[in-house]
């Protein structure tokens, strides 16, 4: 019996460790943002004097982070071309991503974190300006799609699958 009793506790403990570990990295509650879209396209280069909006959740049930709709717009891409959190001395000083962008070239996060993350071999790193954006992103499981930032050189974006949200990132190598 005391044996019985060990193996419903183990069990009870390990799903209580998976449930818990799914409210760690929510789905988004909106059904236009996330749950597996890919946009086509990465954003149109924004306008000349655009500003970040000081609220990004745009609608109810939409995150409060750079977001893309289902529809393929992005939401929060609205940064100044000279805005100076983008200024880089040395553009692609790692060199350049070539593992391919956008749609149809989706990848799997494999470790780290927003200092440091990885996927095939290729490691990035997070915008310090955009930090506060990936706290719910699963750095060892989650999909992303990288697309090119139109508008600061040596920026990537990372759009999270799941979630529906991106940030900027820099190109560390392979």
């Amino acid at each position: 019996m005391t044996r019985t009793l060990g193996f419903f506790l183990i069990l009870s403990v390990a799903a209580f460790g998976q449930e818990k570990g799914r409210e760690a990295h929510p789905a988004p509650a909106a059904k236009d943002v996330g749950h597996g879209y890919v946009p086509k396209r990465g954003p149109a280069p924004a306008r000349a004097q655009a500003q970040q909006p000081a609220h990004l959740a745009d609608k109810s049930g939409h995150p409060e982070a750079p977001h893309v709709h289902t529809n393929g717009k992005w939401v929060g891409h609205d940064y100044a071309k000279d805005d100076p959190r983008f200024h880089l001395d040395h553009a692609w000083e790692h060199g350049r991503f070539t593992g391919g962008f956008g749609n149809g070239h989706v990848w799997h996060l494999a470790g780290g974190g927003p200092d440091r993350f990885w996927f095939n071999g290729f490691y990035f790193s997070v915008g310090a300006f955009d930090l506060a954006y990936v706290a719910d992103w699963n750095w060892s499981g989650d999909e992303i799609v990288i697309y090119e930032d139109p508008d600061h050189d040596g920026w990537y974006l990372a759009y999270n699958t799941r979630l529906g949200t991106y940030v900027h990132v820099q190109y560390l190598g392979a």
